[in-house]
């Protein structure tokens, strides 16, 4: 990948680049270990460890992120399952969490209860047990970053997959379409602007693909019909730089080119609509809830059919390539290659609409 920031940079704002990752952080990664099978790399959102009698753990680390303006209740449901959607893409179902509170001075206890309350009740549901932790409150921390979390999950070790393991003449699949979670926060934070544009109706459905902003069922529904030589191959949460950075990622990673039609890859009307209200595209916006996977081709039909069995949208838009066939998009009939969108345009928008004072209701 070609990046914009030297090695002398850091960014704005955003994750650090590849050539900072890889000149800062990649050499110096502690002491080496044998049972460690999956060293931190670009595009794979946790590493996977041998803990013996044939089982690994996948472990995945992210902040902790709160928005007080989501409401108590839906920022604790969002902030479990950005963990629970990168341990999930392993293919193994999360199982533990390890997480830090670092709170701002204004949270009270009451916010805390209802904060944590569905913490507890969502990491339940998912069948996730809370190991151990930290709580404190704190100067100098504030929203949306109070903290960070560390989600586990345990399975046999031929039964994971990470976004490395894709070949050539698989088929590409995705779930949900673009730009989920750009919209949805979009949605959620500028209800009025949405309603005024579009009408209360459509406001409320905007609102609700809130609740999409997942990959956790995605994600282990497709597992289950196989993975690796049995079904699929390689699975990623398309997060910061949208649909089109998580295909990028999984084709660098696994080192196959892919060949991608864009009229196949499905987009919510509710999606489309908040995105042209905010002036972004919605396919290099951000999108936790959209899952980008490999399958082989026996194997596309079933892992397609399981997901929309779960209500889950689920479409089949190219397939993998040798490696030098580079990453190819196909719109209207025309070729061209696909790019990493490098800067995701969701950070501006929001921030911008922020700035106007437009948070309303």
């Amino acid at each position: 990948m070609n990046g914009s920031a030297t090695t002398n940079e850091l960014p704005a704002i955003g994750k650090i680049s590849p050539e900072i990752f890889d000149e800062v952080i990649f050499p110096m990664l502690g002491r080496p270990d044998e049972t460690l099978l999956v060293p931190p790399q670009h595009g794979v959102d946790f590493g996977v460890i041998d803990i013996g009698a044939g089982n690994v753990m996948c472990l995945t680390s992210d902040p902790v992120f709160v928005v007080p303006q989501y409401g108590w209740e839906r920022s604790a449901w969002f902030a479990v399952h950005i963990l629970a959607s990168d341990a999930a893409t392993s293919g193994l179902r999360p199982r533990y969490l390890a997480i830090d509170l670092n709170l701002p001075l204004s949270m009270t206890k009451e916010n805390l209860v209802a904060l944590w309350r569905t913490m507890h009740q969502e990491c339940d549901k998912l069948g996730v047990s809370i190991v151990t932790g930290h709580t404190g409150r704190y100067q100098g921390t504030d929203y949306p970053m109070v903290g960070g979390a560390t989600m586990m999950s345990v399975g046999p070790g031929d039964k994971y997959v990470t976004p490395a393991m894709a070949s050539p003449g698989e088929d590409v699949v995705v779930t949900k379409g673009p730009a989920i979670e750009a919209s949805a926060l979009l949605a959620v934070t500028f209800p009025g602007r949405v309603k005024k544009a579009y009408g209360a109706e459509f406001a409320r459905r905007a609102e609700q693909v809130f609740w999409q902003m997942t990959v956790v069922e995605d994600a282990l529904t497709a597992a289950a019909a196989g993975v690796r030589d049995d079904g699929v191959t390689a699975m990623h949460d398309a997060t910061e730089c949208g649909i089109w950075g998580g295909l990028y990622e999984v084709a660098r990673a696994s080192r196959v080119g892919m060949r991608l039609e864009m009229e196949k890859i499905p987009v919510l009307d509710e999606v489309r609509k908040v995105c042209d209200l905010f002036g972004i595209d919605p396919f290099c916006s951000i999108s936790e809830g959209t899952l980008v996977l490999t399958c082989k081709k026996q194997k596309t039909a079933e892992v397609v059919s399981r997901l929309e069995a779960k209500g889950i949208l689920a479409a089949t838009i190219g397939e993998t390539f040798p490696e030098g066939h580079g990453i190819t998009l196909v719109e209207r009939g025309r070729e061209r290659p696909l790019e990493h969108p490098r800067v995701d345009p969701f950070w501006s928008a929001y921030g911008q609409a922020l700035a106007e004072g437009d948070v309303t209701s």
